[in-house]
């Protein structure tokens, strides 16, 4: 039963993900990036000095808790499993497409989260909703509404089935069996299958937790998210970096196997087209699963924070992508190719404990300890995001009905409390194919509407000139 299902899945992914979707992907990327001049280039030093910057305006939050809230969302089993099964499945090459997705979806990021400001609104609480759905209703006009309901709903499904629940929980309950009970000694018969003792305690703790704090809505997620995302972000950093800095005299040769992977050039002969396909395949679908570019959840979290300028958040907004994959996903990439461990016949998150385990010079266990840790938080960070993300789709197709809100987050509770008990290979070809089917009408609206970003972003490096030239007067 479970292999018929996975093998369904996996022919629903292989059509979701081919090459049209990959070509869509990029090329938005790519017009947004010619378009808007370089965006990710021209404004990347100045998103950083504008992460703390108040320019007062309308919102909830300030713009670095925006910024964490979307980090939340994205540094999760994407940086850690997400990149190994990519690996594993495409091959080295696989983080090459990772960086390709990344470059030219950070001008993607910065253009879906400039909208997410420019066409924001204020529900009858008082609170403000933003995100693709209101850009593509009140930027593309009413008769785009069905557009904007279908993003919504696949927002739902990515949340209760995708990136927000069954694969964090799923990662983080297989961290903790791995470390705290790897041989499965102490199993208990659930669902006509055996699982650790460990994995069914980790994922009831892990459930009252998110139980928690998303009852107490956006405030109290990015209040929590504040704090974890930039702590465990310097914690996973620094232990990847160590990894790095000792094994640096493979780095060369890691870089040299990555590229000639991402071209196939490694396949045997006649192979070569086939196995750079599966590579750009799996890198790109696993960069964006990592990084959101293009999926359109990071601007639900921007339409929140307190601007009067959409571009300054699209700036802030877009270091998203670059902490999440250039950097993060990159050291974890690199970590599990100088190691050897993709090749080693495991998978997940179980590969990059591996990784961590041969490439610090520290004993086994606590650097699986170290991971765990990493994992368990930023996945938790990630359900949380999620939920959020989840509940402006609903808000949206309900017209901001408290109930519904309240209903869902208990099913949202329910969803997180099941996922461990999903194999790993359907958990991640689930999340595939609703990551992919939640992109295609957020790419259509950017595409239509890259003309009010670039006319933005004129205008706001204008204002910025001006204000240079002031300040020098």
């Amino acid at each position: 039963m479970f292999a018929a299902i996975n093998s369904l899945l996996g022919t629903i992914d292989d059509l979701v993900w081919g090459l049209p979707l990959i070509i869509l992907i990029l090329a938005t990327g790519l017009l947004l990036t010619i378009r808007l001049g370089l965006v990710q280039f021209r404004l990347f030093g100045h998103g950083w000095k504008s992460m703390f910057a108040e320019s007062g305006g309308e919102g909830e939050i300030s713009g670095f808790a925006a910024l964490c809230t979307a980090l939340s969302a994205t540094i999760g089993t994407g940086n850690i499993a997400g990149v190994a099964t990519a690996i594993v499945a495409g091959g080295p090459g696989a983080l090459f497409w990772m960086w390709i997705a990344a470059l030219v979806g950070t001008a993607t990021k910065y253009a879906e989260c400039t909208l997410a400001i420019k066409y924001r609104t204020v529900a009858e609480d008082g609170h403000v909703v933003g995100g693709p759905f209101y850009y593509i209703e009140k930027g593309m006009g009413e008769n785009w509404k069905w557009l904007a309901k279908i993003f919504a709903v696949f927002g739902l499904l990515v949340g209760l089935m995708g990136i927000g629940t069954f694969s964090q929980i799923n990662s983080i309950t297989s961290a903790v069996n791995g470390f705290f009970d790897a041989e499965n000694v102490h199993t208990v018969s659930l669902i006509g299958r055996s699982y650790s003792i460990s994995v069914v305690i980790a994922g009831i703790l892990l459930t009252a937790a998110v139980a928690f704090v998303i009852i107490g809505g956006l405030k109290r997620i990015s209040s929590v998210a504040q704090v974890i995302v930039p702590f465990m972000a310097i914690i996973y950093v620094i232990a990847a970096v160590f990894i790095l800095v000792t094994n640096a005299a493979a780095i060369p040769a890691a870089f040299a196997e990555i590229v000639q992977s991402a071209f196939g050039l490694r396949a045997a002969a006649g192979g070569a087209a086939g196995a750079m396909i599966v590579a750009m395949q799996k890198g790109i679908a696993r960069g964006i699963f990592s990084n959101e570019a293009g999926i359109g959840s990071a601007p639900i979290a921007a339409a929140a924070a307190t601007t009067n300028y959409p571009a300054q958040q699209g700036a802030v907004s877009m270091l998203a992508t670059f902490i999440d994959t250039i950097l993060i996903c990159t050291m974890t990439g690199l970590a599990i190719v100088i190691t050897g461990a993709w090749d080693m016949g495991l998978e997940g998150v179980a590969v990059t404990t591996r990784a961590f385990q041969i490439g610090l010079p520290i004993p086994g266990q606590i650097s699986a300890f170290i991971l765990m840790i990493c994992l368990v938080f930023f996945a938790f960070t990630t359900i949380l995001g999620w939920d959020y993300y989840s509940e402006r789709c609903l808000d949206y197709l309900t017209g901001n009905s408290e109930k519904a809100i309240r209903r869902f987050r208990w099913l949202y509770i329910f969803c997180v409390f099941i996922g461990p008990y999903m194999t790993v290979q359907a958990v991640w070809t689930i999340a595939d194919i609703v990551n992919g089917l939640m992109a295609i009408p957020n790419l259509i609206a950017l595409i239509a509407l890259s003309g009010v970003v670039a006319a933005e972003t004129k205008e706001y490096i204008k204002l910025l000139k001006e204000k240079k030239t002031a300040g020098r007067g």
